[in-house]
């Protein structure tokens, strides 16, 4: 059996891995051994990134509607409860969203919340 030694395969993984990384600072960059390392770390810290992006934008949501139910004393956590007791099933982000876009239809589900706590 004659010895194969993947000429054209290898270069183009090597190529692909070099694209993958281009634009890293350093041998990360250019060097095919740190390149592998740098795309490996990449994906890793992009699969964390996708769920620390649900996080910031829950928080984002729940600060708005605070500020929101703050000017039509109320607080935020007495605002979620009304919500639940009375039935609306509108997450955080529609919540947020009507907030800015309709302050008449916010107020009306905020004076339904608080008719729910009584």
């Amino acid at each position: 059996m004659p010895r194969v030694r993947k000429g054209a395969a290898r270069r183009q993984a090597k190529k692909r891995i070099l694209k993958a990384v281009k634009g890293h600072r350093g041998s990360a960059g250019r060097l095919y051994r740190l390149a592998k390392e740098a795309t490996i770390r990449a994906a890793v810290n992009a699969r964390v990134g996708r769920k620390l992006r649900k996080r910031d934008f829950r928080s984002l949501w729940i600060t708005r509607l605070s500020a929101a139910c703050r000017r039509r004393d109320i607080s935020y956590s007495r605002f979620i409860d009304g919500c639940k007791k009375t039935g609306i099933q509108l997450n955080r982000k529609m919540l947020s969203e009507i907030a800015i876009a309709d302050p008449a239809g916010f107020d009306a589900i905020v004076n339904a919340a608080k008719a729910a706590l009584g």
